[in-house]
Order: structure tokens, then C-alpha cells, then sequence
């Protein structure tokens, strides 16, 4: 199997950050925890981008430098796959609103 560019992964975390951004826009932790669609499409998004990053980093471990608590992004994805019967709802949200922006933006400068 060709090994694809770690651009490629990164432009695929930016895409999944985007998509959680335009679901949650405007939206409130009580939206999200009302809304099984977009809890589920919210987790999807970080399960996403925690797999593209480990493949980024499997290729090239130095890019562990440059994005902010990348082991504990691919930790969150683990959870969010291995460990779903004990996800916390508020938690997700937390990281949406506290996280992902800087992680967005981190790759958005990566890409550029």
C-alpha cells in the first residue's frame, strides 16, 4: 500500500475540524446534549482527526512538536473508538470549545 503525504493527513484533520466547527457554530452544550446526530457526527470528526494524526506521526515523529497535545488527541480518539459506553457528553463539548481551536489553527499554519 502507497503511504500517502503527511500533508494529505494534515488537510484531512483541518477538513475534520472545519466540519465540527459548522456543526457546533451557535450551538450550546444543551443543543449538543439533546442532538444524538451531532454528538455522533462531532465524534466521528475527532476520531478522524486522531487517526490522521497518528498516521502523520508514524511517518514523521517530528510533527509531534508542532501540534499541541498531539499524544493526548490520539489518546481522546482511543476513548472515543475503544471506550464509548463511557463517554462524557460535557467532556466532548469541552474539547470542541477549548481545544480544537488551537488545534485548528496549528494545522491551518502546517498547511500554509
Amino acid at each position: 500500500m502507497k503511504l500517502r503525504d503527511v500533508r494529505q493527513y494534515l488537510f484531512d484533520i483541518a477538513h475534520a475540524c472545519d466540519l465540527i466547527v459548522a456543526a457546533t457554530q451557535g450551538r450550546s452544550l444543551d443543543d449538543y446534549l439533546k442532538d444524538p446526530v451531532l454528538r455522533a457526527a462531532v465524534e466521528r470528526q475527532f476520531i478522524t482527526i486522531g487517526e490522521a494524526l497518528r498516521q502523520a506521526l508514524d511517518q514523521e515523529p517530528d510533527l509531534a512538536e508542532q501540534v499541541p497535545d498531539a499524544s493526548a488527541i490520539i489518546a481522546f480518539r482511543n476513548r472515543l473508538v475503544h471506550a464509548y459506553p463511557y463517554i462524557d457528553d460535557a467532556t466532548v463539548w469541552g474539547v470542541v470549545e477549548w481545544y480544537l481551536p488551537a488545534l485548528h489553527r496549528q494545522v491551518q499554519l502546517m498547511l500554509t
